[in-house]
């Protein structure tokens, strides 16, 4: 009986938060502005849930009735946007909503666009310096002067 119980108490939790969060919640729809730009709202989707139960003996119950079920769960989800996630002429940033990042795996998220478009201006200016036929390590030099 608890077995049934249980897995019924835990499954309809789950099933609630299931309602709540998709993959939608996190990264939302993109939305593009007239001049081209795009825009990708980033949330923050934090969620716990917890279940108990317990077999009891009723007091009226004979030696041969089958134990009752008593139990109960419960969940919460948090929901904070991030920020947006630009994408413009082929460069993309994050435009933080709130605080900084708290933590270094936050800062590191936000730090990936940006690196990213570093890594990609460096490449065309290396290559670009390699095709009218300047010299590489000036191409380099410039891309470390620009930070």
């Amino acid at each position: 009986m608890a077995e049934k119980g249980i897995h019924s108490l835990m499954e309809g939790t789950m099933e609630r938060i299931r309602s709540m969060v998709d993959v939608n919640t996190i990264v939302g729809d993109p939305i593009t502005t007239p001049d081209g730009t795009t825009l990708i709202p980033v949330s923050k989707v934090t969620f716990g849930f917890g279940a108990g139960g317990s077999d009891f003996q009723s007091r009226n119950a004979k030696d041969n009735t089958p134990l009752c079920f008593g139990g109960g769960g419960g969940s919460g989800v948090s929901i904070v946007p991030v920020g947006f996630l630009v994408v413009h002429e082929g460069n993309a940033h994050m435009l933080p909503v709130n605080m900084p990042a708290e933590t270094s795996a936050d800062r590191l998220i936000e730090m990936i666009p940006g690196a990213f478009n570093t890594v990609q201006n460096f490449v065309s200016k290396r290559r670009g310096a390699k095709e009218d036929g300047s010299a590489v390590e000036d191409a380099a030099e410039e891309s470390v002067t620009e930070e």
